[in-house]
């Protein structure tokens, strides 16, 4: 059998993640928060699913540098692998910068900074937008002549220590606090204190912050708010990923002249008229109620969604070699309408009933795909007539059961 072994990544990382919670709880810090963990870990389910979809593209992008445009041809010796992770390293502190700096890459990695926690699920905020952003930059070592498997190994081994310096939970490193990136550096990088924004951009090495003045200490005295400095107070899943690109796009469209369209792009997210973001919320987020802690109901029926959207992922991705583009498209559609279910739900907005319903015809769907017959075509049209003429119960129902104080 042809398995693609990677998809055991995912309990590898809920073990790490349910490790961590229980010491949290045993030590008395208690550093996750329900509402937070469940969209950090559905932002990450998103990304893992469409890397399924886009890992083929970067390599391919890679191969096609490599062969048409490298400068030098590099032979692979340890040395070489030496070289290959500094570079790397020092490529993704200045793409990480500038990802920051820059308005139009902090549209992309506005995602990764968006919780108000710091803990394991946090590292799960990547988006494949910021995926395809990195992936210019690591066009960088293709060009120069490292061979494109090296630099795919590389990537997925580089890729793993970020994982690890998400958390609360180890402390300092003492002696290696010095040269690499640890749970304390990368923690201050998290915050929204204003001493401590813009710094420790590294991602396993310390020393290039420290090389371009962008280092700083943790000062004992300063208490660290993490998330942005302008709360998202909204766990939608779409409002997540597009806030920051509606932003921009409103402040261009009144932006007046060519200078300052540009900077609107490529400006610091600070030239954005910030009167633009209170439009917007006003316009998409006036119905939500996150201040509310979430009903018991609530967070049963989010687990079991984001259970059964983990569940399916990993067996796409254990068995992607058996599944068509049809089939991968379907399972990928269905986990997609849980994540968005699962924010609505979580903002206790009223229309997830439309997500319901297109979520129950979906599984039909695909029973039909699986398994053609009249049966299965009548089960799938009858629930839409059902769906369509019982709308009002079904909506009020769902609100009813999950929105409930007396529920909790």
């Amino acid at each position: 059998m042809h398995l693609n072994f990677l998809a055991f990544a995912i309990p590898l990382f809920l073990f790490f993640i349910a490790c961590e919670y229980l010491y949290s709880k045993r030590s008395g810090k208690n550093f996750f928060q329900y509402a937070e963990s469940v969209a950090n870990i559905n932002v990450g389910i998103a990304e893992r699913l469409l890397d399924l979809f886009t890992t083929g593209l970067f390599f391919y992008f890679f191969t096609y540098v490599y062969k048409n445009f490298a400068l030098f041809d590099i032979k692979e010796n340890f040395l070489v692998w030496v070289l290959l992770f500094l570079v790397t390293d020092f490529i993704w502190y200045w793409y990480h910068r500038l990802a920051h700096e820059i308005n139009a890459f902090w549209a992309a990695h506005v995602v990764h900074h968006q919780s108000e926690d710091f803990n394991y699920t946090v590292s799960a905020r990547i988006t494949v937008f910021q995926a395809v952003i990195r992936s210019l930059f690591w066009a960088v070592l293709p060009l120069l002549g490292f061979p494109p498997l090296m630099i795919s190994i590389l990537l997925l081994v580089h890729g793993i220590y970020p994982f690890f310096i998400h958390t609360q939970a180890l402390g300092k490193w003492g002696w290696f606090e010095k040269i690499l990136v640890t749970p304390t550096h990368h923690g201050i990088h998290h915050a929204s204190n204003p001493e401590y924004l813009d710094k420790n951009y590294g991602d396993v090495l310390i020393i290039w912050d420290k090389l371009f003045g962008t280092f700083v200490e943790e000062n004992k005295n300063i208490k660290i708010t993490y998330g942005l400095t302008k709360p998202l107070e909204s766990h939608s899943f779409l409002w997540q990923h597009f806030h920051f690109v509606l932003e921009i796009l409103l402040n261009f469209y009144h932006a007046k002249g060519f200078k300052q369209k540009w900077r609107t792009l490529f400006g610091k997210p600070d030239d954005l008229d910030s009167r633009y973001r209170d439009i917007l919320e006003r316009k998409f987020l006036r119905h939500r109620r996150t201040k509310e802690t979430p009903t018991k109901a609530m967070r049963y029926y989010v687990s079991i969604q984001t259970g059964i959207s983990l569940l399916v992922l990993f067996i796409v991705l254990l068995f992607e070699q058996y599944f068509s583009a049809k089939s991968l498209t379907l399972f990928s559609l269905f986990i997609i309408i849980s994540l968005i279910n699962c924010g609505a739900i979580l903002d206790q907005r009223r229309w997830i009933s439309y997500l319901e319903i297109a979520r129950v015809c979906l599984v039909l769907f695909i029973l039909y795909y699986y398994q053609p017959s009249s049966y299965t075509a009548t089960l799938f049209v009858s629930t839409i007539m059902i769906g369509i003429i019982y709308f009002s119960d079904i909506q009020r129902f769902y609100t009813r059961i999950l929105y409930s104080r007396s529920e909790s």
